[in-house]
């Protein structure tokens, strides 16, 4: 059965988050902040009855899938198509070294999602990897059942949230970013995804 809803979860707060540094793809921890923030949104999540859970392989992304998964017994699925952008030199660093090593580019980078750091990937190249996760899932053969939460972060979940609904790519740097152990809720019906939750969590 092909799921009906899809919810995408980011990762909870990391080292790297807590000193204002970017990530990308490297491999930072949740701080205990983090796993307190995975273990508060589990009972709000476990409402969607989640019957397959896939996380990136980063380990931000899987130790926050873990959580919930251990609490309401479904599967864990690792994928490494569902880690972060690649954010190249820019890895790191704090916003403030890149707009000084970088002068404009990560504004740039804000409002151009077709745009890469230097040695990364863009945005429209990062939703075209998780949609292959996706698309796997919708497979007529595919056996996810009717609901699946794919763990993962900030930047790829907005990415693919746009690709999704197909939004034109030059308004894609129009929605607001995933808050830590925030999620996106969308639906399936009549061979489109629909969105019915955006940036939703529990906060406190």
């Amino acid at each position: 059965m092909s799921p009906r809803r899809l919810l995408l979860w980011r990762h909870g707060e990391t080292d790297y988050n807590a000193a204002g540094r970017m990530q990308g793809h490297l491999d930072s921890a949740l701080t205990p902040v983090g796993w307190n923030q995975a273990r508060f949104a589990v009972p709000a999540l476990a409402r969607f009855a989640p019957e397959l859970v896939i996380a990136s392989d980063l380990r931000r992304a899987t130790d926050t899938a873990t959580v919930l998964t251990e609490a309401i017994g479904v599967p864990l699925q690792i994928d490494k198509r569902l880690r972060e952008t690649h954010l190249g030199e820019w890895q790191g660093l704090t916003g403030a070294q890149v707009d000084e090593g970088y002068p404009g580019d990560r504004q740039l980078w804000r409002t151009n999602a077709a745009w890469a750091p230097p040695g990364g990937e863009s945005r429209v190249e990062v939703a075209e990897r998780a949609a292959e996760v996706v698309n796997d899932l919708m497979q007529p053969n595919s056996d996810a059942g009717e609901s699946v939460l794919l763990a993962s972060h900030g930047g790829l979940i907005l990415a693919l949230t746009a690709k999704l609904l197909g939004l034109p790519v030059e308004v894609w740097p129009s929605l607001g970013g995933i808050m830590n152990c925030h999620w996106v809720e969308l639906g399936h019906r009549e061979g489109k995804w629909r969105l019915h939750a955006y940036n939703a969590g529990i906060t406190g």
